[in-house]
């Protein structure tokens, strides 16, 4: 029997994500011969510091600051689009190609999640070894490419020339600044928006609280309690049927 890795990877995308997290925090090989590596975050820090870019405490601020960036952007553009897109696609565990969203940043961007989960990936590594932190965003950026490729070939094949029009006109993952497309008849809902992406804002939340506190410990704490939440309110919600047009 042909297993399609494609789709075995989309249903189970959420779990590969995970495990790619802790493979980076662990970080195998930067603790070869016992070794206990410090975080990106520190690296990163010291480097500027050693260029004489920045002071080690002004490095450190920041790196910190561009990490909070990168997550509030990160969980911007995913609650925008998951507004747009609907609760019942961004939680399905098959992929679907039932209609074409040229609305809100899909208007800008064709993978605005995923270029969205590229951002926070960034922000989160800051937190890992940085031999975890190289394999974490190489590894994402591979599972990215994998899913993108899919859902643009399903797309192609049950939408055809209306869909390769779109692709002509809107990015695959750079943001365009003037919208590439007419706005279509898709109304955002913001609440399932939000709710959809409660993880991500657990982590903006976490990273503004506790960044000053300069402890990574805590800030992956802060992550994982995020995440708890995000599984607990996704089990409690009611999964809604994507709409066919």
């Amino acid at each position: 029997m042909r297993v399609n890795i494609s789709k075995v990877l989309f249903r189970f995308r959420r779990l590969v994500l995970i495990l790619i997290f802790v493979l980076g925090f662990w970080a195998p090989l930067d603790r070869i011969g016992g070794a206990r590596p410090g975080t990106t975050w520190l690296f990163l820090s010291g480097l500027l510091a050693s260029h004489h870019i920045l002071p080690i405490a002004y490095s450190s601020i920041f790196v910190m600051g561009l990490a909070i960036l990168l997550a509030v952007i990160a969980a911007l553009l995913r609650t925008w689009a998951a507004a747009y897109l609907g609760r019942g696609v961004i939680q399905g565990k098959e992929l679907h190609w039932e209609r074409i969203v040229a609305d809100g940043p899909y208007r800008h961007l064709r993978n605005p999640l995923y270029v969205g989960l590229w951002l926070h990936a960034c922000a989160v590594a800051i937190l890992m070894p940085p031999g975890g932190a190289v394999f974490a965003l190489a590894a994402t950026m591979l599972l990215i490419a994998v899913l993108v490729h899919a859902e643009e070939h399903r797309l192609t094949v049950s939408r055809g020339e209306v869909y390769i029009a779109y692709m002509r006109q809107v990015p695959r993952f750079l943001y365009a600044i003037a919208p590439r497309v007419a706005p279509g008849v898709e109304r955002p809902d913001w609440k399932n928006g939000f709710l959809s992406e409660i993880y991500m804002w657990g982590v903006v939340i976490t990273y503004i609280a506790f960044a000053g506190r300069y402890n990574a410990m805590i800030l992956v704490q802060g992550i994982l309690i995020s995440l708890g939440i995000s599984i607990i309110i996704r089990g409690a919600l009611r999964p809604v049927a994507p709409q066919v047009q």
